[in-house]
């Protein structure tokens, strides 16, 4: 096997690899609202839409640490298997440890979403919950890195 080397002998990684390389902290967003586990399910409901947002993510009752996530997704369940959303608890329909490692990079997050289908996930560092990663972030990015 022989190596050809042209005028520009440095190689630019594809857009495709620097996608894959860049990490969910790049593109993660904040600030972050949050919902208690033992507030109800309405009450998350009225936070997304006054906080223009489609996740929250659930505090620990006791600790106030992140217990989890709920989503639209959850919300229109929990009303579609005719559950009271005023009287049901956060913690009765969110997704609990669904967090990633800052590290995660966006082609991990990627799997990550599409086999457990997710579309938002909350990244952790060594000081705890950082920010969160959404499905059009991972896309923004990798379209991103297809133009530059």
């Amino acid at each position: 096997m022989k190596q050809i080397m042209t005028a520009d002998s440095t190689q630019k990684p594809s857009s495709h690899s620097r996608a894959a390389a860049a990490t969910v902290v790049d593109v993660m967003r904040l600030p972050l609202t949050t919902v208690g586990q033992h507030d109800h399910v309405a009450a998350a409901a009225y936070l997304m839409k006054h906080a223009a947002t489609t996740a929250l993510i659930v505090t620990d009752a006791q600790t106030g640490q992140p217990a989890g996530i709920i989503t639209e997704a959850d919300v229109a369940r929990a009303i579609a298997d005719g559950k009271d959303v005023n009287s049901v608890w956060v913690d009765a329909v969110m997704t609990t440890r669904p967090a990633i490692p800052a590290t995660t990079t966006l082609r991990d997050a990627a799997t990550i979403m599409t086999t457990r289908h997710y579309r938002h996930l909350p990244v952790t560092g060594d000081a705890g919950l950082l920010g969160m990663v959404d499905i059009t972030d991972v896309c923004r990015a990798w379209i991103s890195a297809g133009e530059g």
